[in-house]
């Protein structure tokens, strides 16, 4: 059987791959062995050197995700680059802050629209591919929100718990295809999108003592569970909502 999480061969589209959590997806995945589609809104030529230096292939592809509008010509890119499609992680989002009664319709549907349905979208899109082949990984980037409502995230919240449903949804359907479907739902890490959390100290405290471990995630903590749920080591893996929150659930 081998090693059930060598990923060499196959080939992944890792979105929002320029930096932070989904870099350190890509490279976590590279290191495996896979080939990385890195798709992001800006340069991604920090990744490529970081996929190029675990061994592996780097192609890029810059496409916004705000709209559905670039989703069949990634997964028509990537299989005209690496002849296949193995694995999509669907990690690109954003984040919009303001009092629930503050709460703006722009907000709203930008989050939405990136969060939930480009992830439907591009799941079905590379889905169809999978289920063709009777073989796939399909990694949802969740949330704590996903369990939790949070405060002053209303769109977020909303999308999070949304990406869970759908994984679920999606694992029904076609883990009897072969294709898994499951998520990751990181605690809080230190990135762009919590630099706000970081910063405000009395927020910072109060999450970190709530935290078992004693501190914020960093983006190669992830690397484990996506290895996993990429690889032949999850087979009779479906649905599932993979925590990865130094704790945060359990107290």
């Amino acid at each position: 059987m081998g090693n059930p999480f060598d990923l060499s061969g196959r080939a992944a589209i890792v979105t929002g791959a320029n930096t932070g959590l989904g870099q350190a997806l890509a490279v976590a995945l590279a290191q495996a062995g896979a080939d990385i589609v890195a798709v992001g809104r800006s340069a991604m030529d920090e990744t490529r050197g970081l996929v190029a230096a675990a061994g592996r292939r780097c192609h890029a592809i810059k496409a916004d995700l705000s709209t559905i509008a670039p989703v069949s010509a990634i997964v028509e890119e990537t299989l005209a680059t690496f002849g296949r499609l193995d694995i999509l992680v669907n990690n690109a989002g954003i984040i919009r802050r303001a009092d629930a009664v503050d709460f703006t319709e722009e907000d709203w549907d930008a989050v939405i629209d990136t969060n939930l349905k480009s992830v439907f979208f591009l799941c079905q899109a590379a889905g169809r591919h999978m289920l063709a082949q009777g073989a796939g990984k399909i990694i949802n980037i969740a949330s704590m929100l996903s369990f939790q409502g949070g405060i002053r995230v209303p769109s977020y919240t909303a999308s999070k718990s949304g990406v869970a449903g759908l994984t679920r949804l999606l694992a029904n359907e076609w883990a009897g295809r072969g294709v898994n479907v499951n998520a990751i739902a990181p605690g809080y890490f230190a990135t762009n999108n919590t630099a706000a959390l970081q910063a405000d100290e009395t927020r910072n405290r109060a999450i970190l003592e709530r935290i078992p471990a004693g501190r914020w995630g960093q983006p190669a903590d992830l690397g484990g569970a996506a290895v996993f749920l990429a690889s032949r080591a999850s087979d009779y893996v479906h649905g599932h909502i993979l925590a990865v929150d130094g704790g945060w659930l359990a107290r």
